[in-house]
């Protein structure tokens, strides 16, 4: 029994938002965090306060990862147009 190429391809989908979307949002979540602990003990409640670092923290992230997402969306792509062609009949 062959697997459903959609259902594949929904699947890959999937894994590729946690792959590329997963380190950022979690760096992200770790620094509110700290944040928010460091605004509740000094009672400091600056909205910028919990922006900015959250922002420096994104930028450096795709700064380091940057190269690795594009690589992991090029290969998704690249396996996607791949399997359209496969269900097309395409030789």
């Amino acid at each position: 029994m062959q697997e459903d190429p959609i259902g594949t391809a929904a699947r890959g989908a999937l894994w590729l938002m946690l792959e590329v979307a997963g380190p950022p949002l979690l760096a992200m979540l770790a620094i509110g965090l700290v944040v928010s602990v460091l605004q509740a003990v000094t009672q400091i409640q600056e909205a910028s306060l919990a922006f900015l670092p959250k922002l420096a923290v994104l930028g450096v992230m795709i700064l380091f990862l940057g190269a690795g997402m594009t690589q992991a969306l090029t290969r998704y792509g690249a396996a996607l147009f791949d399997q359209a062609i496969l269900v097309g009949g395409m030789p």
